[in-house]
């Protein structure tokens, strides 16, 4: 399947700049595999060492967080967007 892969700026340099990717694969985790293959210097931004998915990084299929579907198992289909944003946590008390 080909999708759309949406990467965060912090994410661009190392795909040089591109603010999207032509992705194939089957499910999210193939996807987010080649990518970290074909740039490793997205490795341990995205997936851990042990290939599950970083814990400060949400994954989007369209408009829906992945971890509330199959997670990395979560199917796609041809000209599905998958989006990668940093998590946000913090603030003022």
């Amino acid at each position: 399947m080909s999708v759309e892969l949406r990467l965060p700026t912090m994410l661009r340099p190392a795909v040089n700049g591109a603010p999207s990717l032509t992705m194939e694969g089957e499910t999210i985790g193939e996807i987010l595999t080649t990518l970290v293959t074909e740039y490793p210097g997205l490795s341990g931004q995205v997936l851990t060492d042990d290939g599950s998915l970083h814990r400060f990084v949400n994954v989007y299929l369209n408009d829906d967080d992945v971890r509330y579907l199959d997670k990395l198992e979560t199917k796609v289909a041809d000209g599905d967007v998958i989006s990668i944003l940093p998590a946000v946590a913090g603030g003022a008390s």
